[in-house]
């Protein structure tokens, strides 16, 4: 049987890494929230380490955010940078 050749991996979809982690965040923090009046009921129940856990998810979507935005603007410079190499370097023309 003839194998079928192989095509190039197409590149990777570029997604709004900065939203998606804030918008997990968020939720991490709202679900801290929601589950704050209920911590008497949560314990009696022995689910009384939810709400922390939120908590600690919120907290890690911080240091989650900030890694996004830093590799988003570390890519930006790259870009910026690469884009500036092939063009040559700019002239005033003052």
């Amino acid at each position: 049987m003839p194998k079928t050749p192989l095509r190039p991996s197409p590149p990777p979809l570029e997604a709004n890494d900065v939203a998606i982690v804030g918008g997990g965040t968020v939720l991490w923090f709202v679900a801290f929230l929601a589950l704050l009046p209920f911590k008497s009921t949560l314990e009696a129940h022995d689910h009384g380490t939810w709400p922390w856990i939120c908590l600690s998810g919120g907290l890690l979507g911080l240091i989650g955010l900030w890694y996004c935005r830093s590799r988003r603007d570390a890519i930006r410079r790259a870009r910026a940078a690469e884009a500036e190499t092939a063009e040559g370097p700019a002239t005033r023309l003052d």
